[in-house]
């Protein structure tokens, strides 16, 4: 009888050991639990028994000791507390690395503006046809030799400006990068999480820069009431707080930063999901949750445009459909003359990465 016969899973058959099983889906869980090691081992047991995740000659307890051995907790003998190390930190970020960006195609999606050149450039598959000025070193022998065989035959080797090609490089710039991310507490309200998304994507993109583009810099920026930049390391243990959006906060950190560096290619990654809601004077919090106030996207606004001129492009990620916040990010965006996407939380991280790394490259000729 033809067709399909399925079986149930069962853990340890796609050739990963029980250990490597576990470690995946508790790395997952702690960027939910915000770094929280009990939690996501409460958690991992309640999945055990539903799913049956371990057998009998492997169980929990083997799992959270070979985590000790191999480095990934540490418990405090003082007061019994766990957390977790560096080395789980940066497989947070590996994870999430390759959970984003791991299986994206090629795109031509993205492409946002370099204002001045960076450094290092990297041959690429494309040729073409020689034109006057090439340099030499551009020239792809084997491809052009192949060419005069073709043309002229093989018996008397003859090789004619037609025949030469000219193998393309990728111009590679590096680019300061500032992340702001939204944690306001709209940000997990109407029952939908949006803060891990978010982190995955701040953890990802860190790890794809400092192991592939090391020469770039990425800051992040947090803003609630107030804004303030945190650690790559301190990534997974971000949360929401009962916080009003103050996006001009979050924009005049990211400016500071920015003027700070000596890197010509700047920009601003904005991560949010509601409209600017507090706006701070001297000591006293401006605050309106109930509508875009002029008084605050009239300040969000200036300050695009400041960072037009400083030539920092700011692209917004906003995760939210209501047509009066869309208005408003268009207006935004035009004004910096930046690109907004309206993101939905599965496809976010990647628009960011297409976008980021469509910036990083600019064809020679």
């Amino acid at each position: 009888m033809k067709g399909y016969h399925f079986t149930g899973f069962r853990p340890g058959e796609d050739g990963k050991s029980v250990f490597d099983q576990l470690l995946e889906i508790f790395l997952k869980l702690l960027t939910y639990t915000s770094g929280d090691v009990s939690e996501a081992l409460q958690w991992l047991n309640k999945l055990d028994q539903e799913y049956e995740l371990t057998n009998p000659e492997y169980g929990m307890g083997d799992f959270i000791e070979e985590l000790k051995d191999k480095g990934y907790i540490d418990e405090n003998p003082g007061n019994g507390s766990i957390k977790i190390t560096p080395k789980t930190e940066q497989g947070i970020r590996k994870k999430s690395l390759e959970e984003i960006f791991g299986k994206l195609k090629k795109t031509k999606q993205g492409n946002h503006q370099t204002f001045k050149p960076g450094s290092g450039d990297e041959q690429n598959s494309e040729t073409r046809p020689f034109q006057f000025g090439d340099m030499l070193e551009q020239i792809d022998f084997t491809e052009s030799i192949r060419n005069a065989q073709i043309n002229h035959g093989i018996e008397s080797f003859n090789m004619k400006e037609d025949d030469l090609q000219i193998r393309e490089s990728d111009f590679k710039s590096q680019t300061s990068t500032v992340l702001m991310i939204d944690i306001s507490h709209s940000m997990i309200l109407y029952g939908e999480d949006r803060i891990t998304p978010a982190k995955k994507v701040a953890m990802a993109l860190s790890e794809l820069i400092t192991t592939r583009y090391p020469k770039d810099t990425l800051d992040i920026v947090v803003f609630g009431n107030d804004a303030w930049p945190v650690e790559i390391k301190d990534l997974p243990y971000l949360q929401v707080g009962p916080y009003h959006t103050n996006t001009v906060a979050g924009l005049e950190l990211a400016m500071d930063i920015l003027r700070r560096r000596r890197n010509p290619n700047k920009q601003i990654f904005m991560i949010t999901d509601g409209k600017p809601t507090c706006l701070k004077i001297g000591k006293r919090y401006y605050k309106n949750s109930f509508g875009l106030d002029r008084k605050i996207t009239t300040r969000c606004l200036n300050l695009a445009a400041q960072c037009k001129k400083l030539k920092i492009t700011i692209t917004t990620f906003m995760i939210a459909s209501d047509p009066y916040l869309q208005r408003f990010v268009n207006e935004f965006t035009e004004t910096n003359q930046g690109k907004a996407f309206f993101a939905s939380l599965d496809h976010l991280g990647a628009f960011i990465f297409r976008d980021f790394e469509s910036g990083k490259r600019k064809t020679v000729y």
